[in-house]
């Protein structure tokens, strides 16, 4: 059984492994900020949960590793290659290596972002 943590305390620091958790609720929205959670890190690669305030974003820059992006709350506004797209809640899409890409946020949203390096 998953159990949340008390009104107005912080969710824990790890997640256990084997127990369903409620994603969303891993980062909470800070005004005019991104805040983000490692929620695993390994030498293959890493899954991080964001949550962007509206307007908020991460300028143009490139990765040397393929990325796939998750909207798990809102829409997000991502450019690849200089072609925007409109990626909304339930939607992901894939940033290839060395394409220079940008992610901003119209509206307050979360994503989770899965880096695989290889």
């Amino acid at each position: 059984m998953t159990t949340k943590p008390p009104e107005g305390t912080a969710a824990p620091k790890t997640i256990p492994a084997g127990e369903a958790f409620d994603l969303a609720s891993l980062a909470t929205y800070a005004e005019g900020s991104i805040v983000s959670r490692t929620l695993l890190a390994r030498p293959v690669g890493t899954v991080t949960f964001f949550s962007f305030d509206q307007g908020q974003g991460l300028s143009e820059h490139s990765a040397p590793y393929d990325a796939f992006v998750q909207v798990i709350e809102g829409r997000a506004e991502i450019t690849i290659g200089g072609r925007a797209s409109e990626v909304k809640t339930g939607q992901a899409i894939i940033m290839p290596a060395n394409i220079p890409h940008a992610v901003n946020a119209p509206v307050a949203m979360k994503i989770l972002l899965t880096m695989i390096r290889g």
